[in-house]
């Protein structure tokens, strides 16, 4: 009888011991920053901006670039590292010169980017969090959208969650960038910081800042940007998100608009 009692109890115990529960969905879109959260082990997630409009404004000309189902592709691995693949498609640029009114558009597929996120600490996302990104460039894209030149670099993305509101972010970056005249690479650098607030259980605003270095040889440049984003999760496992960009001095973009859709299966 003690031996049945005994079995029994080990059995209930078996029973009533929870399954590992499951990480939050963190989507890397929308934003400036990128959050520092691994993705579940056997989990993908797929994150595609719907349509992406960037206008910028020179003295000389106006260049308007339009992204179409640019997505990536995250897989957990373990539960600590995921790998990563991200593609653009399609792409259109109409480029206006404002002296002679010339109009030249280009309709091309852009570059693939493979890489991998290693959490650091925290890879689930919660307090303190930190992890690093290594990716890479393979130039398989049209000369306009694409580089034609393969490139890489570093990010080391930086997220702490204050409370079940309020969640810091940062996060420095270093690459080996295609030149202008894709003819080699040079140093480009940035770093970007922001905050993510939730409205309520289903929705949150983003507002962030981000600076860039760019050493190109034939036309270095530095960037300062700000943007806002809003995010909605109807369900668990999906995100819908708006995003406006703006460059804040002549060297940035004028403005960048941008919405997109992630899955987690």
């Amino acid at each position: 009888m003690r031996r049945i009692a005994a079995a029994g109890g080990v059995a209930l115990t078996v029973v009533a011991t929870p399954a590992l529960a499951q990480r939050s969905y963190c989507p890397e879109r929308p934003g400036l920053d990128t959050p520092a959260c691994i993705i579940d082990r056997g989990k993908v997630s797929v994150e595609t901006g719907v349509v992406d409009w960037t206008l910028d404004r020179q003295p000389d000309s106006r260049t308007d670039t339009v992204l179409i189902a640019d997505t990536l592709v995250r897989v957990g691995i373990t539960d600590r590292i995921e790998a990563r693949i991200g593609w653009t498609p399609f792409g259109h640029e109409r480029q206006r010169d404002r002296q002679t009114g010339q109009i030249d558009r280009f309709d091309e597929s852009g570059d693939v980017s493979l890489g991998f996120k290693a959490g650091l600490l925290h890879p689930d996302g919660k307090g303190l969090a930190v992890a690093v990104l290594p990716f890479v460039t393979l130039p398989v894209g049209g000369s306009t959208i694409g580089s034609r030149v393969a490139g890489g670099g570093v990010l080391l993305p930086v997220t702490y969650r204050l409370n079940d509101t309020v969640q810091l972010d940062a996060t420095p970056e270093i690459d080996a960038q295609p030149d202008e005249e894709r003819a080699g690479r040079h140093l480009r650098y940035s770093s970007a910081g922001g905050t993510t607030i939730k409205l309520n259980k289903t929705v949150a605003l983003s507002l962030e800042a981000q600076v860039i270095r760019d050493e190109d040889p034939d036309d270095s440049a530095t960037q300062w940007l700000s943007a806002a984003s809003l995010t909605w999760r109807p369900k668990k496992d999906w995100q819908f998100d708006v995003q406006s960009t703006f460059g804040l001095n002549r060297a940035a973009p004028d403005m960048e608009l941008a919405a997109g859709i992630s899955r987690r299966f």
